[in-house]
C-alpha cells in the first residue's frame, strides 16, 4: 500500500484559469488507434496469421462493467459504437505502480452520417468514481480499479454505453519508436528531460528513450498538459510517417509485436475487419473534435480540480446521444 499512499498524495497546485473550448490535437491513443486499423489494412492478406496472434494477445474483455445497453452493438448491422481511448502511465521511465489514465478521449463512430466525434475528457475532471464509493480526479478511477472502474466512471459522468475501449501503457511508445527505427520531430520549446536536451525549432532524430522523454515532460511546459498533447502528437506524428514507409513494410512483425506487447482492448478481429469496412472507415476520416469547457479550482481538501460547467455537460451528452443514435 506504500505506493498507493505515495501514489495518491494530493497536490496542491495554483488555480488555473479557464480553458478555453477550441480545436486540440488528437491524443496518443487515437493515432495509436488509427495506427492498428492501418496496419490491419496493409497487411491483411499477406500477414493474416500473425495479425489474428496479435488481436488475441491484447483481446480483455469487459466482463465486470455495467453495460448501459440491453444488447452489445453489432458491427455488421452498421451500428454506432462509442469507444473510450485511455493512455495509461505506468511502466514508462521507471514506474511500477497501477498509474493514472494518463490521456483519455472517448470516440463516437457513426457509420450511417459517417461521422467520427473525438471527445477530449480533461484528466483531472471532478466526478463520481463508480465502483469507489468517492468522487475525485477522473483519471484516478484507473489507479483505484482498473479498465472496468474507468468505463463505469465515463459511462456515469455522460450518461451513453462504452462500447470498446483501448488503453495503451505509455512505455509503448519506446518500444514502438524503436520498432520503426526512430523518427524526427521539431520541438516547439526549449527544455531538458531525463538528461535529453530539446531547442525549439531544431529537428532532433529520436530513438525510443528520448522520444518518450520528449512526449512526457509536463511540468516545465508553459502550456501545461495541453503542451504535452501538442508534444504527444509529434512523436504519434513522426510513428506514422516512419510505419508507412516502404522500408518498414517488411517489417510488420516488429511493428505488430511492439502493439500486442502494450496494447489491451475488447475488439476482437472480426470488429477489427469490421471496422475496416468502407461503412465505418467514411466515417473514421470525417472526423468532428470536441473539447469540454469548465473552470479549475482548488477545494477546500487543497487539490485542484477541473469542474465541467452544467450546461456544457448537457450539450456533450446531448451530442453523444446523437450520435449514438440514443432516444
Amino acid at each position: 500500500m506504500k505506493n498507493m499512499d505515495v501514489y495518491f498524495m494530493k497536490e496542491k497546485r495554483q488555480s488555473r484559469t479557464t480553458v478555453r473550448k477550441r480545436h486540440r490535437e488528437l491524443k496518443i491513443l487515437l493515432f495509436l488507434f488509427a495506427l492498428i486499423l492501418g496496419s490491419v489494412g496493409i497487411y491483411m492478406t499477406a500477414v493474416y496469421g500473425h495479425l489474428n496472434s496479435v488481436a488475441n494477445e491484447i483481446y480483455s474483455s469487459l466482463e465486470d462493467s455495467d453495460s448501459l445497453r440491453d444488447e452489445p452493438v453489432s458491427l455488421g448491422d452498421k451500428e454506432p459504437i462509442s469507444i473510450l481511448l485511455l493512455g495509461v502511465d505506468t511502466g514508462d521511465l521507471g514506474r511500477t505502480e497501477q498509474g493514472r489514465s494518463d490521456s483519455m478521449m472517448l470516440a463516437t463512430i457513426n457509420p450511417n452520417t459517417k461521422k467520427t466525434v473525438l471527445t477530449s475528457i480533461p484528466r483531472d475532471t471532478y466526478t463520481e468514481i463508480v465502483g469507489n464509493g468517492t468522487s475525485d480526479k477522473l483519471n484516478h478511477a484507473y489507479a483505484y480499479g482498473g479498465t472496468t472502474m474507468s468505463v463505469d466512471s465515463v459511462q456515469n459522468f455522460f450518461g451513453v454505453p462504452i462500447d470498446y475501449y483501448m488503453t495503451v501503457n505509455m512505455a509503448g511508445i519506446q518500444e514502438i519508436v524503436d520498432a520503426v527505427g526512430g523518427i524526427e520531430v521539431t520541438s516547439p520549446l526549449t527544455f531538458t528531460y531525463e538528461g535529453y536536451q530539446f531547442y525549439q525549432g531544431e529537428s532532433t532524430y529520436l530513438d525510443g528513450k528520448s522520444a518518450l522523454a520528449f512526449a512526457r515532460m509536463r511540468y516545465d511546459d508553459p502550456n501545461g498538459d495541453f503542451g504535452r498533447q501538442e508534444r504527444q502528437r509529434l512523436v504519434i506524428e513522426g510513428i506514422l510517417a516512419k510505419a508507412t514507409e516502404p522500408t518498414n513494410l517488411l517489417n510488420y512483425r516488429k511493428i505488430l509485436d511492439s502493439l500486442s506487447d502494450n496494447v489491451q482492448t475488447n475488439f476482437q478481429m472480426n470488429d477489427l475487419f469490421e471496422l475496416q469496412s468502407n461503412n465505418y472507415l467514411n466515417a473514421v476520416r470525417n472526423i468532428q473534435n470536441e473539447t469540454i469547457s469548465g473552470e479549475g479550482h482548488i477545494a477546500e481538501d487543497g487539490v485542484w480540480y477541473y469542474y465541467i460547467y452544467d450546461e456544457e455537460l448537457t450539450r456533450i451528452q446531448g451530442l453523444l446521444q446523437t450520435e449514438l443514435e440514443i432516444n
